[in-house]
């Protein structure tokens, strides 16, 4: 079953398209549900998608699609212009403004380098709607020099979904002894887990399983100049 938000936004989504043939804006949809930011959109927008109501068109911006609608819930035709037997038309593409921007919170620094304390901050960071994927994120700001090789420097803003699994040769946010932090590729060695930079410098970290654990993955990079 949809939440009671979750259900609200579709029918909000089907019935502008029904009636204009064009989505509404993330500004649109959060002043039609009421709520305080767009990042509040953006999280309803994704549990969407994990659950198959939508899905984001491949090389468009914000483009997804409307896959299906909960029983009982129709869509709003659009009238025709003559009476006509209307064929059913194919799901039409949500566009959602591709100035959209959220905001997602800036949890301190994190190591690229040696793991350093991962500091919880109450900052905000606004980031581009179009660059995070479905799930929940949050930011880092990345500290030291050993993702340089993977396009990963000192300075920037890691944007990472939040998940506890990661597949072999993802980056992550790895938490190493409960309290210090960094980023590196996760991989398997043996019975141990090592944690691998992108930077000829600098050494693999390997330790216990049960030593490190997955805080999320790397989902795009912000840059500022």
């Amino acid at each position: 079953m949809l939440t009671r938000k979750q259900h609200e936004l579709l029918s909000f989504i089907s019935d502008r398209l029904g009636e204009t043939g064009v989505s509404p804006s993330f500004e649109e949809m959060k002043e039609a549900l009421d709520l305080k930011s767009k990042s509040g959109v953006h999280r309803l927008v994704s549990a969407l998608e994990e659950r198959n109501f939508i899905r984001r068109l491949p090389n468009r911006a914000r483009a997804l699609e409307v896959m299906r609608l909960p029983e009982g819930m129709k869509p709003l035709a659009a009238a025709p212009r003559s009476p006509a037997i209307v064929a059913p038309r194919a799901p039409m593409p949500i566009l959602a403004a591709a100035n959209d921007v959220l905001d997602i919170p800036l949890h301190g620094r994190i190591a690229a380098g040696l793991p350093i304390e991962a500091i919880e901050g109450q900052s905000m960071l606004s980031v581009p709607a179009a660059l995070l994927g479905p799930g929940e994120h949050y930011a880092l700001e990345v500290s030291g020099d050993s993702m340089v090789e993977a396009g990963i420097l000192d300075g920037d803003y890691a944007l990472v979904r939040r998940q506890e699994e990661a597949r072999e040769g993802d980056i992550v946010v790895a938490l190493v002894h409960e309290h210090e932090a960094t980023l590196k590729y996760w991989r398997h060695e043996g019975e141990l887990v090592r944690l691998d930079p992108a930077n000829r410098a600098h050494d693999p970290q390997r330790y216990a399983p049960d030593e490190v654990r997955v805080q999320g993955r790397l989902a795009g990079l912000l840059r500022r100049y």
